[in-house]
Parts: structure tokens; C-alpha cells; sequence
């Protein structure tokens, strides 16, 4: 019986479960927003609240208890100084997700879900629901953009100077 269980199984096996949701948390809390299914997300959702509310507890114990279940030392870091610090506001409730619409290969429902008070999350970012190499391609371009109005700026100001001299 499952009375009061209320943990998506994912058609997974505990451990296989309890390894997808420790690997995905992972790389929601070390580059802040994730593209998954929307199963999948909704999964994650209260996994990564949970460790935020121990990262914002910042104790010895809390610390160990993140270790235990994140499997890279350097997120449980970063989750203790980066995440914590911008959600310590917050009384909860610190992942957004976003329904993406259906994947193209198997229509499966895809979310991107993202972790609402992180600083370099600020900038608007255009969704994408490819992986892989596409992405680390994507955020040259991003940085690229935010550049490109700076410089659009300057060269109204040098094309008015001479559209003034030809008055």
C-alpha cells in the first residue's frame, strides 16, 4: 500500500530513482536552470527545495546531510554560498517551471525548470529544448547580444554627427 506516499516513480527503480534525481539536482544548482520532462521536473521540484532549505540552514549537520545525498562536493559548495545567499529571503517555494511544449522526436511534455533568485539568471535567456553541444554555443551568443546594444548605441551617436554636418 502507498498510503501517504506521494513521490513520482518515474518507471524507475529506487536506486536508479534516487541516482536520476541526485544528478539532476546537481545541474539545476550548478548552472541554475534545467530543460527536462515535465515528470521529471515535477519530481525535482520539492528534492531541490528541500536542499535549498538546508543550504539556507548552513549548520555542520545540514551540510553533511547535502553531502549524503548530492554526489559532487563542489555543487553541496556552491549550494552553501551561492543559492542559499540569493534565497535567504525567500520563506519557500525557489524553483520555477515552465511548460516548453512537446518534444519533436517523442512528443513527451518538456518543462525548464529553474531556480528563481540566482543573479545570473537576471537576463532574460531564450529557452531551448535541444541539448548538448547547441547549448555551450548558445552562451557565447547570449553574451554577445548583451554587448551588441552597447555598441549600437555608440554608432547612432557617430551617425547623427554627420547627418547634423550635412545640415
Amino acid at each position: 500500500m502507498r498510503h501517504g506516499v506521494k513521490k513520482a516513480k518515474l518507471q524507475r527503480k529506487a536506486s536508479h530513482r534516487k541516482a536520476l534525481l541526485a544528478n539532476q539536482a546537481c545541474s539545476l544548482i550548478s548552472h541554475g536552470r534545467i530543460t527536462t520532462t515535465l515528470a521529471k521536473a515535477k519530481a525535482l521540484r520539492p528534492y531541490v527545495e528541500k536542499l535549498i532549505t538546508l543550504g539556507k540552514n548552513g549548520s555542520l549537520h545540514a551540510r553533511r546531510q547535502a553531502l549524503a545525498t548530492l554526489p559532487q562536493p563542489k555543487v553541496v559548495t556552491k549550494l552553501f554560498s551561492v543559492v542559499a545567499e540569493a534565497c535567504k529571503d525567500r520563506q519557500g517555494g525557489y524553483c520555477r517551471i515552465v511548460k516548453l511544449g512537446q518534444r519533436m522526436t517523442d512528443s513527451a511534455p518538456m518543462a525548464l525548470i529553474e531556480i528563481i533568485d540566482l543573479p545570473q539568471l537576471s537576463a532574460p535567456v531564450a529557452p531551448s529544448v535541444t541539448t548538448g553541444s547547441g547549448s555551450s554555443s548558445e552562451a557565447p551568443a547570449t553574451v554577445e547580444t548583451v554587448e551588441a546594444p552597447a555598441s549600437t548605441e555608440e554608432a547612432p551617436a557617430t551617425e547623427e554627427a554627420p547627418a547634423e554636418e550635412q545640415k
